[in-house]
């Protein structure tokens, strides 16, 4: 009886361990095209796809010199690499000379006197990769680009306060921000219902103009709303997403096409299955050519779906928008599930 026992206990043991390994792959082969990533320019964290290319790709894109570098791992003879110093007064970002990710703030930017580019600290922990280096007969840490593996340099224990650390990085690595960049990103604000869904549909545009997203609650007058507030309907917010966006790579005539294929326009009660107030349609316009563009794509829509007179999506100026908790934020992606917010 006790060895039937084991022998049980044994196969359900070994039936665990095999659908511990099951899952662990499958969640390795969720997220193995997709990195989490810190935006200076946004000051969020974002879920974007990884950065991978043929070594002939690499090298159309890169001068010699960085390619050895950050493809080969080469380094630049020291006193020669020159990181581009900011404006005067001002401070800016390196980013990554591959994949364009922010590495390293120039205020974080020392002396060192040992002719590389030093620095007391990243951009953020997740931007880089920290990586064990024993080549050359010695035991160093290879600092990488998190995005895109690009070797950067090495980091050590001899640095300034308040970090103590020396990022030696290769100036052929890093191009200094163009502080243009983010005055050309723009917000659009729109509600479809269900936020996950909302957040997942324009998710699908990372990297194609859309630059972040994040749900959050607007609409109404209320202050620091919650969840259970919003659902309550104590509030008037409607649940939505705020897309921010680079106009010259995705337009926002474009993304209201994306918001009106994602929501039922001639429902005022909610959207799919999802039903009350906060689960409304609408647009929330940043300025008076949003407005015109909203208005000019409900006519659209109108005349193509024969819906005149029936369209119930509002078209509203924005509001302070609330971002809401953070297991709201990129729901799906975080749990590693398929967008699931039907539109009926």
């Amino acid at each position: 009886m006790l060895k039937t026992i084991f022998i049980a206990v044994a196969v359900v043991a070994v039936v665990i361990a095999i659908g511990g390994c099951i899952m662990q792959a499958n969640s390795d082969q969720q997220n193995a095209g997709n990195v989490r990533i810190f935006n200076s320019a946004t000051g969020q964290v974002e879920t974007v796809p990884r950065v991978i290319k043929t070594d002939e790709e690499w090298k159309n894109i890169l001068t010699p010199e960085q390619y050895q570098i950050t493809r080969l791992k080469a380094t630049e003879k020291p006193f020669e690499g020159v990181c581009t110093p900011p404006p005067k007064g001002e401070t800016g970002v390196y980013k990554c000379v591959c994949c364009g990710t922010d590495l390293f703030k120039s205020g974080t930017k020392f002396e060192s006197g040992t002719g590389w580019p030093s620095f007391y600290e990243p951009v953020s922990p997740l931007n880089i990769v920290e990586v064990s280096d024993d080549s050359y007969g010695m035991h160093r840490t290879e600092v990488v680009c998190a995005r895109c593996g690009a070797h950067l340099g090495h980091v050590f224990d001899d640095g300034p306060p308040p970090t103590g650390k020396r990022y030696c990085i290769n100036a052929a690595a890093l191009k200094l921000a163009d502080k243009s960049e983010a005055h050309k990103l723009d917000t659009a604000i729109f509600a479809t219902g269900c936020f996950w869904g909302a957040e997942s549909t324009f998710r699908e545009y990372l990297g194609k103009g859309v630059v972040s997203t994040r749900v959050g609650y607007t609409g109404g007058d209320f202050p620091n709303p919650t969840y259970e507030q919003v659902s309550a309907h104590k509030t008037g917010h409607l649940e939505s997403v705020e897309v921010t966006f680079d106009p010259a790579k995705i337009t926002y005539k474009e993304l209201l096409k994306i918001f009106w294929k994602a929501h039922n326009p001639a429902r005022d009660d909610g959207q799919g299955p999802d039903v009350g107030p906060q689960y409304r349609g609408a647009i929330f316009y940043n300025s008076p050519e949003q407005q015109k563009q909203a208005e000019e794509s409900k006519a659209e829509v109108e005349k193509e779906r024969n819906l005149t007179g029936k369209i119930k999506t509002m078209i509203l100026p924005a509001k302070k928008f609330w971002q809401a908790e953070d297991y709201h934020q990129q729901y799906f992606e975080k749990r590693g599930m398929a967008p699931s917010c039907p539109v009926f």
